[in-house]
């Protein structure tokens, strides 16, 4: 069985750095907010072109913690309006939903699969307060546009940017292209942990001040509470493991690409639509989604093939049973992407005769 990801596969390329890097924090005695935190977050901070950068516990909470850090230094309240794409995994809306603040779907564009740029502004209302935008997939939202429509209307521009670790726009990197950017350091992620992990990027020094307090209990002293907080750290192992992956992730962005390149030019099934991308340094292909109509007919038959491949994401968003309010909406791209989305495997360490194998077996299906 080709394997979607093979994570034993790609931790095994940074041996035996990775486990002298966790050894050695596990004798140094100090388990959180050490020197590897700070080592890390000083690093990624350069790496996206950013003043700061905080480590915390995981994705959600850098994003659950941009809107809640917003909302204590009163720019935005409860019942406010945030657009966020309807084509999305459910972490992006739940980081909204969960400040109290309502989040507003918009449909993607059909060619790219992310948020339709010229749909954004008639959803805008006096309640808008911000456009989060998701580089879904690894592909870089085209920005220009979103923060002109931004500064028009006094909105704030928040990046989940999970999926898109060193994609760039324009020459510059995601987590520099709005306000701020959550990232997840999940162990499937393009730069990706031996457990959770996350980060929130920006070069607002005041945000980053109440976001440091409200993932340390509410606390900028210890045993001084100056709000509601929680606890959500990046620990010392795993920015350890981010540390020791950091300076590989631009190589390992090309063999993404080189495999990308391969599956475009060599997959040749009439029933499958293939991504467009002409921006190759806009996408880091954290994802490779394809589109088949018959998409259950062709997983079974790749799987017979032992070729493992997932969905992302099987129910969109307006129709979990997590948010009944939205169940009846009328979202025609989005439904229709998710019924007909595909992922096929694609990470630095696939082998050439892996792709060879994927690539024969999509091409074969009747």
């Amino acid at each position: 069985m080709i394997k979607y990801l093979d994570l034993k596969r790609v931790n095994e390329a940074y041996e035996p750095a990775l486990s002298v890097a966790v050894e050695k924090v596990v004798r140094s005695g100090w388990y959180l907010l050490g020197e590897q935190v700070q080592s890390f977050e000083k690093q990624f901070a350069q790496f996206c072109g950013v003043s700061h950068c905080v480590g915390v516990g995981n994705g959600l909470d850098a994003l659950r913690l941009i809107f809640r850090a917003y909302c204590e230094m009163g720019r935005m309240q409860k019942g406010d309006e945030v657009i966020v794409p309807a084509n999305t995994y459910i972490a992006s809306i739940l980081a909204v939903s969960d400040n109290g603040l309502q989040p507003v779907l918009c449909e993607p564009d059909e060619a790219t699969l992310l948020m339709d740029a010229k749909r954004i502004e008639a959803l805008i209302t006096p309640a808008t307060k911000a456009i989060m935008v998701v580089h879904l997939y690894g592909r870089a939202m085209e920005m220009q546009p979103i923060n002109e429509l931004a500064q028009r209307y006094g909105l704030k521009v928040i990046e989940d940017a999970a999926q898109a670790h060193g994609a760039r726009y324009n020459g510059a990197c995601v987590g520099a292209l709005g306000d701020a950017a959550g990232f997840s350091f999940y162990p499937g992620k393009n730069l990706g942990a031996l457990g959770d992990g996350g980060a929130v990027t920006t070069n607002d020094t005041e945000l980053v001040q109440v976001i440091r307090a409200l993932a340390n209990y509410g606390s900028e002293k210890k045993y001084v509470n100056s709000y509601q907080g929680l606890n959500s750290r990046l620990d010392e192992i795993q920015a350890a493991v981010l540390n020791c992956k950091l300076p590989f992730l631009l190589p390992e962005h090309k063999r993404r690409v080189a495999l990308a390149k391969r599956y475009l030019a060599e997959i040749k099934q009439p029933l499958v639509q293939l991504p467009i991308v002409t921006d190759f340094e806009g996408h880091v292909f954290h994802i490779f989604p394809i589109r088949c109509t018959r998409r259950d007919e062709l997983q079974l038959f790749l799987r017979q093939k032992g070729v493992e491949t997932l969905i992302h994401y099987p129910i969109p968003p307006h129709q979990q049973a997590a948010y009944p309010h939205w169940n009846n909406l009328s979202l025609p791209i989005t439904t229709a992407i998710h019924q007909t989305e595909l992922s096929l495997p694609l990470y630095p360490a696939m082998l050439d005769v892996e792709v060879d194998a994927v690539v024969a077996a999509i091409n074969a299906f009747q």
